[in-house]
């Protein structure tokens, strides 16, 4: 069968461009096993593949071989230019492209990629963010190939390039990316799992890894409206805007029929996704007007985190082939749903189990138990890193609105699990009656439920049946953060119960020794466990009383990376050193108070360009119109007090907008930490007064003489 669609999007991007079923063009694009296989000696490809799968460092005598032959497939593809794609800590990724082409002293043209080119190569690192790892005039930082992750071809009009995903490190060897860190704490708690699966016996499994899929959402608006609204152009999100009188409330949006327009730029990403070895499994709308999003297949962490950057790269080109633009921004639109990315994970061994599947095998479910327990006692103590790793400006004002979960850490289990747990604390009944439930084979545990709970959405981190979902990171943010600190703790955790388990080995057998370091992670995480709904105020006051940490805004957030005890965990996991933690927090601060100063910018310069001469316009015309009316017929006292209105208005944005911009002029001399203070304390709420202001003008002026396009314009896809 096959599919018809455009190759030249029309002025609308609507599509109708034929060409083959997915599965024929998946993977196309990418340097893959299969790839590798038909090009490279055996022997090559056998030690190449040790390296993929099995840690080993890469031989250097292999380096120029492999070279020729992802040269020779890349050409032969339509590439011309090769870059090491890499991820600093912007959130984004970067890439510096070299040509293929060079000459020889005699002038002959070769098409040139040594194995040194492919291994590594050197980057500017002078204008990336480094939170003092290096000064200004250290220019000089490398990439290293990444061999866990294929390479791939990004097509272009004229020919491609050849990606070549790579970590990023300084001259002196310290890491400047966020994958170097995630690889690092993979390793840990891969490692960790490995001790924890021999235990029970597993003698025959060769490797654990972490599995990923980040569920992906997003805004689309019509680019044509959009680029009238300097916020939205630099910002991406509205920094002015009154609600429109239909937004979500109807709830109509969600799971409803997609949109023609959007339906083909989904055809189209998912197009381009596929032929780069990249499976959406689902897409559809999101609950707010104009949301949504879509969600990949599962796969090894490292890659999944790499293929979360090339599908949000794919959904900001074909955006722009489709005259939309896209906003990825935590909370473009205020009082509608935010976006977020549900990062979802679990942990897998060589014989393709899932470690977090409840098993009918009752050995199995020991197992299961154990190492949902080392990530629970893991989550007791450090916790407050899942806080930290989300913080960011735009997720400041996601976090506890609408679908978005609350800026306090917890841990949604499930009635049938709690229940589980809390009998395994309280030392083992020999029975618990239960319907539609699995026998675990042990007459002192009671039964798991396959499908064991409901779907908390207002919980920061819920079990799901099979994996845990991580709700709270925001939409524009990379995973390799987040996923970083999910398993350092998850590492840490199964090392302290594997280390439980060790020691009482001489005097019980391995199902006791688990079950006893089950009941202490069960009874250690009973604070950071709760079932019910975040969102309620019972639960606000029942989490002071457990003593969670509330950190609500972005800098109270960042300053849990400096705390002693988590400095520790992250050091000696060898994750990140103590100097790379201190920048790592530099850097996210900086992002924020850069963040905050942008949007007061344009904040100051809609202001001034557009919504004051909007309210004189409107002024003068009112009182034109007042001028005809007969003096004496009409009781002119609410058209006084309108204009009276309209003056006040006027009158209190221009007194805030210099108190605005007298409070950044104060803030640029402070050091860092002292600008976030500032900002935090007194500028976001001077910020939302100015807000608040330009939204009563907005519902008052004329729409022909009103500047911007308003939210029932941004939010009707036509």
């Amino acid at each position: 069968m096959q599919y018809s669609f455009s190759d030249n999007s029309n002025e609308r991007g609507e599509s109708h461009m034929s060409f083959e079923r997915p599965k024929e063009i998946f993977g196309v694009n990418v340097f893959d096993k299969k790839v590798m296989r038909e090009r490279l000696p055996k022997e090559v490809f056998r030690k190449l593949l040790d390296s993929i799968e099995g840690g080993q460092k890469l031989d250097p005598g292999i380096a120029d071989m492999v070279a020729s032959a992802m040269k020779e497939w890349a050409i032969s593809n339509g590439a011309t230019h090769y870059t090491h794609w890499f991820q600093p800590r912007t959130e984004a990724t970067a890439e510096k492209h070299m040509a293929f082409l060079t000459v020889d002293e005699t002038g002959i043209p070769l098409e040139s990629f040594k194995g040194q080119e492919l291994v590594q190569s050197e980057p500017d690192a002078s204008s990336f963010p480094s939170g003092g790892l290096r000064a200004t005039f250290e220019a000089r930082g490398y990439t290293a190939w990444d061999p866990t992750s294929p390479a791939y071809i990004i097509k272009s009009k004229k020919g491609g390039t050849l990606c070549i995903p790579s970590a990023f490190i300084s001259y002196d060897g310290t890491p400047l990316d966020t994958k170097t860190p995630l690889l690092k704490s993979l390793n840990a708690v891969e490692e960790a799992a490995m001790r924890v699966l021999k235990l029970f016996g597993n003698r025959g499994v060769k490797w654990a890894k972490v599995t990923v899929g980040g569920e992906q959402e997003y805004f689309l608006v019509d680019n044509d409206i959009a680029r009238k609204r300097p916020d939205l152009q630099f910002c991406g999100r509205s920094i002015i805007g009154s609600p429109p009188p239909k937004g979500q409330q109807m709830e109509d949006h969600y799971f409803g029929s997609i949109h023609p327009r959007i339906l083909s730029f989904m055809e189209d990403v998912e197009r381009d996704l596929y032929r780069l070895g990249v499976v959406l499994t689902t897409r559809h709308n999101e609950v707010a007007p104009c949301q949504f999003e879509c969600a990949p297949q599962f796969t090894e962490a490292n890659l999944g985190c790499d293929q979360n950057q090339l599908i949000m790269e794919t959904l900001r080109k074909m955006a722009r082939r489709h005259n939309l633009s896209l906003l990825l921004h935590e909370k473009p639109f205020a009082d509608l749903n935010g976006s977020g990315k549900h990062t979802n994970f679990s942990i897998m061994d060589s014989e393709g189990r899932n470690l977090l599947q409840p098993s009918s095998n009752s050995r199995k479910n020991v197992q299961f138990l154990t190492f949902l327990g080392g990530l629970l006692y893991g989550l007791s103590r450090y916790i407050d890193l899942l806080r930290a790793s989300i913080a960011s400006p735009g997720n400041m004002h996601r976090l506890g609105g609408n679908e978005a979960p609350p800026a306090i850490m917890s841990v949604f289990l499930g009635k049938e699990l709690t229940d589980l747990l809390d009998k395994i604390e309280k030392g083992l009944p020999e029975d618990l009656p239960a319907k539609n439930t699995m026998d675990l084979g042990l007459n002192r545990l009671p039964s798991i439920i396959l499908d064991n709970t409901d779907r908390n959405r207002t919980a920061p981190m819920a079990f799901t049946g099979n994996k845990f979902e991580f709700r709270a990171p925001g939409a524009p943010q990379s995973m390799g953060g987040p996923l970083t600190m999910i398993c350092a703790i998850w590492a840490w955790g199964l090392n302290e119960i594997a280390g439980k388990i060790e020691a009482r080995m001489n005097e019980v057998d391995v199902i006791d020794a688990a079950l006893d370091s089950i009941r202490f992670a069960a009874r250690e995480s009973s604070a950071i466990r709760f079932e019910g709904n975040c969102y309620s105020e019972e639960w606000l006051e029942e989490a002071k009383k457990r003593g969670l940490t509330m950190a609500n805004t972005t800098p109270e957030a960042l300053e849990l990376y400096l705390i002693p005890e988590y400095r520790e965990l992250l050091s000696s996991l060898n994750i990140m050193t103590d100097r790379e933690i201190d920048a790592y927090y530099e850097i996210r601060l900086e992002q924020y108070v850069k963040t905050l100063d942008i949007e007061m910018s344009i904040l100051d310069s809609m202001v001034w360009e557009g919504i004051l001469p909007a309210i004189s316009k409107q002024m003068a015309l009112e009182k034109k119109a007042l001028s005809a009316v007969p003096e004496g017929e009409f009781d002119l006292k609410p058209w006084n007090g309108y204009l009276g209105r309209l003056t006040n208005l006027k009158s209190g944005l221009i007194s805030s907008i210099q108190k605005l911009d007298d409070l950044r002029n104060r803030v640029q001399p402070l050091k860092l930490e002292e600008q976030a203070k500032v900002l935090t304390e007194e500028g976001l709420d001077l910020f939302s007064a100015i807000r608040e202001m330009c939204d009563s003008c907005e519902r008052v002026i004329d729409h022909d003489i009103w500047p911007y396009p308003r939210y029932r314009e941004l939010l009707n896809i036509s």
